[in-house]
């Protein structure tokens, strides 16, 4: 488809490196080591002040409030992250647009793409266009149901010539079995399926998995 540094301190001429801290951020269980310490050790003649203990309580109590805060969005944004990855299953079955019709043509080379027909075909053209909206090439889908085909363009144009580098637009003209004439066009697809990897949405469309933020438009 378009498919840690160290510190050295020198003592008597040697040097000897220093102790790194494996834990550089205080939670709220080492100020409340702190606290308990500074108690224990206070001086017995002149205790520590009062509010000065209600102070580093209020931070203790404050700091824990917060880590319970940060703990609960994260729950909460990790069930918002599978509540929308789940809800992408309700699209299977509409239809995708990926915004664009085009393809990037190497001249030289031939391309392959996929048209999905909503329709039975009973006859129609698929038609390649430059960026002026010239037809530079058609090809016939013929009589088939609805579905996604897959198409090859050679990289010729109608003359037989090779068609230059450049992007180019697929679109395509086609009548029912009823005979009532329909228009589709290349980067529009029905979703087939949905697929969860490393986090992420992938969206079936045609032959390929399509990641969910490169579609446009879901209808």
């Amino acid at each position: 488809m378009i498919t840690s540094t160290g510190q050295n301190s020198a003592i008597s001429g040697t040097t000897t490196p220093a102790h790194q801290n494996p834990k550089s951020i205080l939670g709220k269980d080492d100020f409340m080591k702190l606290l308990l310490t500074e108690l224990r050790y206070q001086d017995p003649t002149a205790p520590m002040d009062t509010e000065k203990i209600l102070a580093q309580t209020s931070q203790l109590a404050t700091l824990e409030a917060s880590d319970n805060t940060n703990n609960a969005l994260k729950e909460l944004a990790a069930s918002l992250g599978n509540a929308q990855q789940f809800s992408t299953i309700s699209a299977i079955g509409k239809t995708a647009d990926l915004g664009s019709d085009s393809i990037a043509h190497d001249k030289g080379s031939s391309s392959t793409f996929e048209v999905y027909f909503p329709n039975d075909i009973q006859h129609g053209t698929v038609s390649i266009k430059d960026s002026s909206g010239k037809v530079v090439k058609t090809l016939d889908v013929g009589t088939n149901s609805s579905g996604v085909y897959k198409f090859t363009w050679d990289g010729t144009d109608q003359a037989g010539n090779g068609a230059d580098s450049g992007i180019y637009h697929v679109s395509a003209d086609y009548a029912d079995l009823n005979g009532a004439t329909h228009e589709t066009r290349l980067g529009a697809y029905p979703i087939e399926a949905v697929r969860f990897e490393n986090g992420k949405s992938l969206i079936k469309l045609g032959s390929s998995y399509v990641p969910l933020e490169n579609i446009k438009e879901v209808y």
